[in-house]
């Protein structure tokens, strides 16, 4: 069994009876322990609780819809959420993103494509978590990655899964152009289409939330890279 699926306490927050238990059993069999809660209430209090590993939230859900328990339990929960939807408003997967959302998905979705979304969030959480580098008061920007904290100057810096996830990349290599390609599929797992401007909406939040100008450098024709000159630390523990 991949060592990353081990144990990994999942949450399907679906009201779909039939897609829900077809789901859970899906899961099941590919090594993740699998809950369903089909209310979106009881869900909220479940993911803040009990702290699920990865949250597979459902947008349209009874009792309170998944972009407001996404936004509602983000301040306290600070694994993966992939949200799912039968909308295909491209502004629904924005504001999900934006709200903290880590991925989207749009319904139906295969189960293999589904299962290899959940692999790489569950993958770069695991990385995050194996970091061990030291800490230093003295610091400009630290980069907590095991908690999924930025702080600048001891202040933190509220930041969106996807944000944090980008600067992380951008930062472990300070310097180096990276495409927009090389960060979907490290972000989301797929290749850049060239159409989707999902990659300039999260820089463009990371810029607007770092307190230096210029930080993040757009690199016409290639992608983008963080200056060096800043000084990042990443932490495990």
């Amino acid at each position: 069994m991949d060592t990353i699926t081990d144990y990994a306490r999942l949450l399907l927050v679906e009201d779909n009876d039939d897609l829900a238990l077809l789901t859970q059993q899906f899961l099941q069999a590919s090594g993740y322990q699998c809950k369903v809660i089909r209310n979106g209430l009881e869900a909220r209090d479940y993911i803040v609780e009990q702290q699920p590993d990865l949250t597979i939230l459902d947008v349209m859900l009874p009792g309170l819809d998944g972009l407001a328990i996404c936004r509602q339990v983000r301040p306290n929960y600070k694994k993966p959420i992939l949200m799912l939807t039968a909308r295909t408003d491209p502004t629904d997967e924005i504001l999900g993103l934006e709200i903290g959302a880590d991925d989207y998905l749009f319904k139906p979705v295969e189960p293999k494509r589904l299962l290899s979304r959940i692999r790489a969030m569950l993958r770069r959480a695991t990385e995050f978590n194996e970091a061990s580098d030291s800490s230093n008061a003295q610091e400009v920007l630290f980069i907590d990655k095991r908690n999924r904290v930025v702080t600048c100057y001891g202040e933190p810096i509220d930041l969106t899964g996807p944000e944090f996830d980008l600067l992380s990349l951008l930062a472990s290599q300070p310097g180096q152009v990276f495409s927009r390609d090389a960060i979907m599929q490290s972000l989301r797992g797929i290749e850049y289409d060239g159409f989707s401007r999902v990659i300039d909406m999260i820089v463009s939040g990371l810029r607007a939330k770092l307190p230096f100008e210029e930080v993040i450098k757009t690199v016409r024709g290639k992608g983008y890279l963080l200056l060096e000159g800043h000084l990042l630390v990443r932490r495990g523990a």
